[in-house]
């Protein structure tokens, strides 16, 4: 039995992705489609990976205090990368 795993993923992955998108338009000079890609890993990188295998399953086991706590840290961890790539670019740019 080898067992079919394509259904397990990072529920960070998506609440990342869509943070991002969402914050892009603040940083107009970090909107290419690279740049985007390595503020989702630096944010990533910052939180506890949550694997799971149905969004559903997720919601059910996480009481309310902890829904809120993960929403504030992915928040945190998104506007953390923003500004690491932002510096990061400035001082390439010096360079």
């Amino acid at each position: 039995m080898t067992g079919d795993f394509s259904s397990i993923y990072n529920h960070h992955e998506r609440a990342v992705t869509t943070a991002v998108r969402n914050l892009a338009p603040r940083y107009p000079q970090l909107v290419s489609e690279d740049m985007l890609a390595d503020i989702a890993c630096v944010a990533l990188n910052r939180l506890p990976p949550r694997y799971i295998r149905h969004e559903v399953d997720f919601a059910f086991y996480l009481t309310d205090r902890e829904r809120i706590e993960n929403e504030r840290a992915i928040g945190e961890a998104v506007a953390f990368a923003f500004e690491f790539v932002q510096a990061r670019s400035a001082m390439k740019a010096r360079g």
